[in-house]
């Protein structure tokens, strides 16, 4: 049991206001593994307040960027030796392979904040420009205190893409974790802590969907940086609207992977498969409509279920594991309800569709293969958070495009062909966020975001760090140039 009684909430651990607890359930055992307070709005109003201090009146904002690039460093150093034990802890909570973890959980938000410590020292904040009336001053300022709120399917990489360029730019911020997946960020506070982050900096409390509207509402917020489903997406940009807070918004996806004719299946499949089912089929980003050649179709379909069929499902604290429980017993019974609809609108279950009868605990669902699908289906349509692809057919390149840009969203994509410029043409035409030819990369130099319902604004790379700055343009009088700040 890994039980934490403590908010952190103005670089100290407080006790909560309210006695009411949240149980974290192992997806796998389906008993409590954890224990955490349930914020409640006073909770927040603490947190936003410490916030509030530390950015109107403590030294972040004032700090260099260099300075403020020296705090993350060390930070990362922190987090860095304790990935496995990060790695381990998430698993626990939401049911993340092992193998997935290790790199996704806790590996990649040490080098995404390795990168923002790399793009902080390389950063101005000042820029003299030559305008057409003089000279003027423009500088980018922190845009104050931003509600970070994350999901429970990769909380610790979410928390980083918000976190690590809010503090580049001097903001302060209150995060709240998802209520599935308090316990790790917990080694975030630790590890910032240590850091010698300044005091209502970073402010933490795991709380449910009410208190975080209150979050969402509180006049002393300026931003939210929300990822999460595009349904509360919506709710939340409502909320601010009512204040003009910014807003940024990562939220579903329902992504089209694209075989060309010319694919080479040897590789296309062991490639494809497991950005598919990725996370247990729990990430926005999963090529969950998998669009096939009709002439291929058939061969696309039965490698597919080789290549299900072979991969193991069970305890995702084992190495060996590529398929662990989904994080809740309200999203199998989610999963369940799909894969019963689309076989209600005529589609055929190649492969899975059940429970592992193996395992008699855990809120397991198969990895699953439908076929005969087409594109105006709800399982081709809508976000499952599962582990199900949809194979679709179609009929010439134009078809391929026509139908991956037949969706709500536009968050990810690949394509697959034997011609990297044929892929890049066919790259240029689907609108989605970020594409992938021959594989799936998500590069955190590069920005990450949505068209269509997939989103506002952009996480990672230079371009992530925008939505925490404002522009300000100081014109000087004639003759004047200021010092480099």
């Amino acid at each position: 049991m890994d039980v934490r009684d403590r908010l952190f909430i103005g670089g100290e651990w407080v006790a909560p206001a309210g006695t009411e607890t949240i149980d974290v359930i192992s997806p796998a055992t389906e008993e409590v593994m954890g224990r955490a307070p349930d914020g409640t709005p006073a909770d927040m109003d603490r947190a936003v307040a410490a916030a509030r201090e530390a950015f109107d009146r403590g030294p972040w904002p004032q700090m260099t960027v260099s300075e403020r690039a020296d705090v993350l460093a060390r930070a990362a150093d922190h987090l860095r030796g304790r990935q496995e034990e990060t790695a381990g802890l998430i698993t626990r909570e939401m049911g993340s392979p092992i193998s997935f973890s290790i790199m996704a959980q806790a590996f990649a938000p040490v080098m995404l904040l390795d990168y923002y410590v790399s793009l902080a020292r390389e950063t101005s904040f000042e820029e003299v420009r030559a305008g057409l009336l003089g000279t003027t001053l423009v500088r980018r300022e922190p845009v104050g205190v931003v509600a970070a709120i994350v999901p429970w399917n990769v909380p610790m990489y979410v928390t980083m893409s918000k976190l690590a360029p809010a503090l580049v730019a001097g903001c302060a911020v209150v995060l709240k974790p998802a209520p599935e997946t308090p316990l790790d960020a917990y080694i975030l506070a630790e590890a910032f802590q240590d850091a010698g982050l300044p005091k209502g900096v970073l402010n933490i409390v795991a709380a449910g969907r009410e208190t975080g509207e209150h979050l969402v509402r509180h006049p002393d917020v300026d931003k939210i940086s929300f990822t999460g489903s595009t349904a509360a997406g919506r709710r939340i940009m409502s909320l601010a609207g009512e204040q003009l807070k910014r807003v940024s918004l990562e939220l579903g996806g329902k992504s089209a992977a694209i075989i060309l004719d010319d694919a080479n299946l040897d590789d296309t499949i062991p490639g494809l498969l497991p950005n598919s089912m990725m996370n247990n089929g729990e990430a926005c980003v999963a090529q969950t409509r998998i669009l096939a050649p009709r002439d291929r179709y058939q061969d696309v379909v039965d490698r597919l279920c080789d290549g299900v069929r072979a991969m193991p499902v069970g305890d995702p604290l084992d190495p060996a594991t590529q398929i662990g429980p989904l994080v809740a017993s309200r999203q199998r019974d989610r999963v369940e309800g799909y894969i019963a609809s689309g076989q209600e609108e005529g589609a055929k279950v190649a492969i899975g569709g059940g429970r592992p009868t193996a395992l008699d605990k855990g809120w397991y669902v198969e990895p699953t293969v439908f076929v005969d699908v087409d594109n105006k289906m709800r399982i081709a349509q809508e976000e499952i958070f599962g582990p199900v692809v949809a194979v679709i057919p179609y009929e010439g390149a134009d078809d391929a495009v026509a139908i991956a840009n037949d969706s709500d969203y536009g968050l990810s994509g690949t394509v697959w062909t034997a011609d990297p410029g044929r892929g890049v043409d066919i790259a240029r035409r689907v609108r989605t966020g970020t594409y992938t030819v021959n594989g799936f990369v998500l590069d955190f130099a590069t920005p990450f975001g949505g068209y269509k319902q997939s989103g506002i604004a952009r996480e990672l790379g230079p371009e992530g760090l925008s939505p925490y700055l404002e522009y300000k343009s100081i014109n000087l009088p004639a003759g004047y140039t200021p010092p480099q700040a």
